[in-house]
């Protein structure tokens, strides 16, 4: 078939299409390669605005291109524009964790909007685990000294942090002493905020400390916050804040709680608690907050057969309860430790206008909840029973997604629903802990408030 008859097949995303048709198009006499600098600049940030990645194409169409727009390296997490915010590493399972010998020192990310995969060579993997990640950038620990540094996995840029050493004193004096650094690395909820002097700062919210901790880049130990208590909590990082809820009595409403990053004047501030919305509820309701096309909302479940809601924390903050029972079709939650909103369109298998969690009724199985018809149905095969996991494999791409929700097994190489036994993990057991044992892991009941 000669190239002139052969059907063309469509691209999926718009604009890296147009992209390579640009890049086929543009040489030094072309004049897509003279358009002016402001013009390029302003299309620039548009593409940045949608993917990083597609930037990182744009300015790759041509050498003037590349000239008049703002390289990432080195501004990889200084400048949030230039965060992978829809971007989250890929569990691989059978037992491939990060800086596994057969991965080669490459790392797997997937685009929660596209489906997209890349594969990055991370040789840090080497002597670092990763506890979390804030708006695409990976919250590792370095085993040694237990250092915390923030990694751009695309621009390969680093900002170092204290140790988690510091922070023992912190932690529970009841607990048992072999206990309290690995509880250290229990991350509730992170964020990352830099000032307009470029400082970056990290809070976040541990397991095991009853108050926010953060720090600079270049401290030297992490500190706690004052007169700032976080009991149990339900949080979600949003813009560099942290909003949590809390319910002060059972048949009282729910307050949301909004944290502040520190103030950097001349003598700093820790970070700030205001409440900022109060939602009036009664005993059966499950809540929690979930991002969803770059807002956050407050999720209530109510009993099976009851429909469930979604309010904007905006509108609750302006003392507006409107709620609504879609988030589109194009949306998917999961919801666990994390909870994600993924495009439904992006990814086989996976239904639009749902939330994927874990249900415990009757048979333990991963299920999905229609939101529009309030019915429930499993999200793929697989059941608990007795406490041995029964999923088919090779393992779809829910149980991969629905693995990023929980940081623990992301170490482990294993992916939810697999991990069988005592869940202990052989490799660099000093440093590094994963879950306990299989069951114990969140499921929709635990979206209670406290």
């Amino acid at each position: 078939m000669s190239s002139s008859t052969r059907p063309k097949r469509r691209c999926r995303h718009s604009v890296t299409n147009n992209l390579h048709a640009a890049a086929a198009a543009t040489n030094e006499s072309s004049p897509w390669a003279s358009l002016h600098r402001d013009l390029v600049e302003l299309i620039g940030w548009r593409v940045l605005a949608d993917n990083l990645l597609d930037y990182v194409r744009f300015r790759a169409v041509c050498k003037n291109w590349c000239s008049m727009t703002v390289c990432p390296r080195g501004r990889g997490i200084t400048d949030p524009r230039f965060h992978p915010r829809r971007w989250m590493m890929l569990p691989e399972g059978h037992g491939l964790h990060p800086g596994h010998g057969k991965l080669r020192g490459y790392i797997r990310f997937f685009n929660l909007s596209t489906g997209t995969i890349v594969r990055v060579r991370l040789p840090l993997f080497k002597n670092h685990c990763v506890l979390d990640s804030v708006d695409g950038i990976l919250v590792l620990q370095r085993d040694h000294d237990t250092a915390i540094r923030l990694l751009h996995p695309f621009t390969g840029d680093i900002a170092e942090f204290p140790p988690l050493e510091t922070l023992l004193e912190h932690v529970d004096p009841d607990m048992e002493e072999k206990r309290k650094l690995p509880s250290l690395r229990e991350v509730c909820c992170a964020s990352i905020s830099v000032s307009s002097g470029g400082i970056i700062t990290v809070m976040m919210l541990l397991s095991s400390v009853q108050t926010a901790v953060f720090a600079n880049s270049g401290d030297q130990l992490w500190r706690v916050s004052e007169g700032l208590v976080c009991p149990r909590y339900i949080a979600q990082s949003f813009q560099g804040k942290i909003y949590k809820m809390h319910r002060p009595t059972v048949s009282g409403g729910v307050h949301i709680l909004q944290i502040d990053p520190p103030q950097h004047q001349e003598k700093m501030h820790g970070p700030t608690e205001k409440l900022v919305a109060t939602f009036p509820s009664s005993p059966g309701l499950y809540f929690s907050l979930v991002e969803c096309n770059s807002e956050v909302l407050l999720f209530t479940m109510n009993r099976p057969g009851q429909p469930n809601s979604f309010y904007r924390l905006a509108d609750l903050i302006m003392k507006r309860v409107v709620p609504f029972t879609s988030v589109g079709d194009d949306n998917t939650l999961f919801m666990g430790d994390k909870r994600l909103c993924v495009s439904a369109k992006s990814f086989p298998g996976i239904v639009g206008d749902t939330f994927v969690s874990e249900q415990r009724i009757n048979q333990s199985r991963l299920a999905q909840y229609d939101l529009s018809r309030g019915t429930v149905s499993p999200a793929s095969d697989g059941v608990l029973r007795w406490g041995r996991i029964r999923i088919p494999r090779p393992t779809t791409i829910i149980y991969h997604i629905y693995t990023c929700c929980y940081p623990q097994l992301w170490n482990k190489g294993l992916i939810m629903h697999q991990v069988e036994g005592s869940g202990r993990w052989r490799v660099k057991r000093k440093w590094r802990d994963g879950v306990s044992e299989p069951g114990t892991h969140a499921s929709i009941a635990r979206l209670i408030c406290h």
